[in-house]
């Protein structure tokens, strides 16, 4: 997870207790074994919850209640009085009912999937879902207030007397507690927004226009609301998958649902005088991404009119114990049910013990002032490149009392008024500045608008610099910067050279975000470690600076790139580029060469010119912020990239005249309940004679660590090429395989396999260009005879961190032809993944 998030949200806020009744404990059978998802409820009232898995419960509310029912099918029901507001740990014996000893259905195991009621209205659902809810309109309209609240949470003595909290334990006069999982909790964020929402379902587009915004006092709070709009997207109870932390849970109401879900016609009763049925539903396996909890349906139309999902406690994900959504619909009319509130929550930890330690992250949405067939002009969807406005940021009070559709509470308005106390204490401001370094990689100069780093390039390692250290840094006046100025300064022990790099760029036109950019790197670098060519001035890859390899990493170059460009969206996620630049190549080290021939003997420096013309498009990709650099909101998006190069002679005496035309396209794609599939595709033509440092290398990949998009059985320049065509394909299943594998069951692995080929071709006049005299100069060779192939299989999320490949060179095996073919390597990765 983001550091930032999880430091620069502690400390904001408190919470002052306003529920009257709270009650928890655990219900067994009369044979001391725990009832899960029996119902408990407060008599008289509609507010209750079900048991978990080890028949524990927590229930409060905000009213008096004197009763507390517990109900199970089969067993008989049982009236508790409450005498005291606050009962805790209370333990109740349901005993089977008389009449039905014969007949009583054992929640806890499998559940029959012939002759169940359950079944039966689970299947009538799926006829009728696509006459509920906005799809049954061809335009629709309606209000959203969307309340967003972070909280830590298992609020304990230890953690108020830490040394952590010293100086600021005013932020823990008063605590609440969960009526979720009953833990106590202090509220420290809290975002609202107010927007309208339109949609066509002719045309397939919506559009939602924020009307107001207001958070407790981050002045970097859309880093936070990106965050939460990213894990909690919308989503739809009757799609077969639905998507939270880029994992694909499977629905309770999908298709697949009978081979997943046990269910069970557990009561019926009217709600909003509609006459419906009570199911619960819980996983047939466990480790699966799947959910626990109950669905009301209407007896006549199959429409849901509440549903409650809880991820089941040994689902495969990171760093989140609990899972739980409430949602509510209205009745339009007989036939047409609405969503009328959502309410997720998220308990954010380290590990999924009882007792640990964590964050709340909540999210509540309500709806209403619907509105249908209602046709707006086609140009009113066209997303906008820029649409900031400041004033829906700085909304008075009145505009939210007349907006919000559901009050605050004393203590969530607590959560405003704390943060202009706590901003004012020195070790929060440090503690603050501590996360931020951590999730930017920048240490900032309050006195100064500039930042130092970023802090985790400091040190590197390669065979001609040695030893390397980086200091760089860039200016830095707040998120939304018009112009910025970066640049860097290195030194290489091994080599004894200095290193630097400077760039800028300037936002002229936010409407269209027309940029200029430039600037100039000297630098080592490992050219060819990607297909598709970089146009970032200070960019360097991964396998310039690779510790440990599998051999020598001594075929570096020494670059200066100077570059100019011009880069425009007109349209939104469309972006073109136009730029130039001159670049002299050298080789950095005496054990490689890249000397080509010339009519005056062989020349081993490379001057050329280049100009550029780009376009990339990004379908579905969110942007935060307004200024010249934006921050991606999402990744679940593709990218598509085409580029033509003009090499020529006439400009700076450059050396060579060629063009060079270049295509990528990335899509990664959830695959229902098995996983995530990423797809790659790069293809490229180079027009004209050209010598080695201007021609397409096919990347390899001599270090431990697997880099995507590159060849990991294949040394650095093994191939070279003028015309390439390659695929990369990687699935990770998510553990769907190895979580019904008893005894791997437990340790959450996850299981991936990836597939990469290559086909290319270099002419003959470019093999006799770059076959000199030089001993260290690279046989030139293409995968043209049959397309180069390797396959890895590899084990994921080990101790929550780790992955490791197993990769497998397919051809080109040829003792003869490839002495040192490498035919099997393992790497690894290290990254932090829900």
């Amino acid at each position: 997870m983001n550091p930032k998030l999880l430091l620069s949200l502690f400390f904001l806020g408190i919470f002052l207790s306003q529920a009257q009744t709270k009650v928890s404990g655990y219900v067994f059978d009369e044979y001391n074994e725990p009832i899960s998802f029996a119902n408990v409820i407060f008599k008289g009232s509609n507010q209750g919850t079900i048991t978990d898995e080890n028949g524990k419960f927590y229930l409060e509310s905000s009213g008096v209640w004197n009763t507390l029912r517990v109900s199970f099918i089969g067993y008989e029901t049982l009236d508790v009085p409450l005498v005291k507001r606050v009962n805790y740990d209370l333990k109740f014996i349901l005993k089977e009912e008389a009449a039905q000893l014969n007949q009583v259905l054992i929640v806890s195991g499998k559940q029959p999937k012939k002759n169940n009621p359950a079944i039966d209205l689970l299947r009538k659902i799926w006829e009728h879902k696509r006459t509920n809810g906005l799809k049954h309109f061809k335009q629709y309209e309606y209000n959203k207030y969307e309340k967003v609240e972070f909280d830590i949470n298992t609020i304990d003595s230890a953690l108020i007397k830490s040394k952590l909290f010293r100086g600021m334990e005013f932020v823990f006069n008063e605590v609440d507690t969960s009526n979720v999982t009953g833990k106590t909790y202090l509220p420290i964020f809290i975002n609202e927004a107010v927007s309208t929402v339109y949609g066509d379902n002719i045309i397939k587009k919506e559009k939602k226009v924020l009307k107001g915004n207001k958070n407790s006092g981050f002045s970097d709070n859309q880093m936070v609301i990106d965050f939460v709009d990213d894990l909690y997207s919308d989503f739809d109870v009757y799609d077969n998958y639905l998507k939270f932390f880029d994992k694909s849970f499977v629905s309770p109401l999908s298709r697949t649902g009978i081979g997943t879900y046990n269910y069970v016609l557990n009561d019926s009763a009217f709600i909003d005088k509609k006459w419906c049925y009570n199911i619960i539903y819980y996983p047939r396996r466990k480790n699966e991404l799947t959910f626990k909890g109950d669905f009301w349906v209407a007896d006549s139309t199959y429409a849901i009119k509440e549903i409650n999902l809880q991820a089941s406690k040994s689902a495969n994900i990171n760093w989140v114990k609990d899972i739980y959504i409430e949602q509510e619909f209205e009745v339009l009319n007989d036939s047409i049910f609405l969503v009328k509130r959502d309410y997720m929550m998220s308990d954010f930890a380290l590990n999924k013990k009882e007792k640990s330690r964590g964050l709340y992250g909540k999210r509540t949405t309500l709806y209403n002032n619907y509105t249908f067939d209602k046709e707006l002009n086609k140009k009113f969807y066209e997303e906008e490149v820029y649409n900031y406005n400041q004033d829906v940021y700085d909304r008075d009070d009145t505009f939210w009392k007349e907006n919000r559709l559901e009050d605050l509470n004393k203590d969530e308005q607590g959560v405003y008024k704390m943060l202009d106390t706590l901003k004012t204490v020195k070790k929060f401001k440090r503690l603050y500045n501590l996360g931020s370094i951590l999730a930017s990689g920048y240490i900032e100069f309050n006195q100064l608008p500039l930042d130092y780093g970023p802090i985790f390039s400091t040190f590197g390692f390669n065979e001609v610099e040695g030893l390397r250290l980086r200091a760089g840094g860039r200016t830095y006046f707040g998120k939304n910067d018009l112009w910025r100025l970066e640049g860097f300064l290195a030194y290489g022990f091994n080599d004894d050279k200095f290193k630097y790099g400077i760039s800028g760029k300037w936002l002229i036109d936010k409407k269209n975000r027309f940029i200029i950019s430039g600037g100039n790197r000297r630098d080592v670098e490992q050219i060819g470690a990607s297909l598709t060519t970089s146009t970032d001035v200070l960019g360097r890859s991964l396998a310039s600076s690779a510790v440990v390899g599998t051999g020598a990493n001594d075929k570096l170059t020494n670059i200066n790139l100077t570059t100019l460009a011009v880069e425009l969206e007109p349209w939104r996620n469309v972006v073109f580029r136009l730029g130039g630049n001159y670049r002299t190549l050298e080789s950095a080290s005496p054990t490689f060469s890249l000397d080509y021939n010339t009519t005056d003997g062989e020349e081993s420096v490379i001057k050329q010119y280049e100009s550029t013309f780009s376009v990339q498009y990004f379908p579905k990709r969110k942007m935060t912020g307004f200024g010249v650099e934006r921050r991606e909101a999402n990744d679940d998006f593709a990218r598509v990239f085409a580029q033509v190069s003009h090499g020529d002679k006439s400009i700076l005496n450059g050396d060579f005249d060629y063009t060079k035309l270049q295509m990528s396209y990335i899509q990664p794609m959830q695959v229902g309940g098995f996983g995530r599939l990423t797809t790659s595709i790069e293809a490229g033509k180079t027009f004209g004679e050209v010598p080695l440092g201007l021609l397409s290398v096919i990347p390899g990949n001599q270090s431990y660590f697997s880099i995507y998009n590159t060849f990991s059985q294949l040394d650095f320049y093994e191939f070279v090429s003028d015309t390439y065509a390659s695929v990369h394909l990687e699935h990770n299943f998510n553990g769907r395989f190895f979580s019904r594998i008893p005894f791997l069951r437990k340790f959450n692995l996850r299981e991936i396999v990836s597939f990469k080929g290559v086909m290319g071709d270099i002419s003959e006049e470019n093999i006799a260009l770059n076959s000199t005299t030089n001993p260290n100069a690279i046989l030139l060779k293409a995968p043209n005879k049959k397309p180069y192939y390797e396959y890895s299989v590899g084990v994921g999320n080990i101790f929550k961190i780790f992955r490791i490949d197993f990769n497998f060179r397919g051809n080109y095996l040829n003792k003869v032809e490839n002495p040192d073919a490498r035919k099997f390597g393992v790497t690894g990765s290290f990254g932090f993944h829900f």
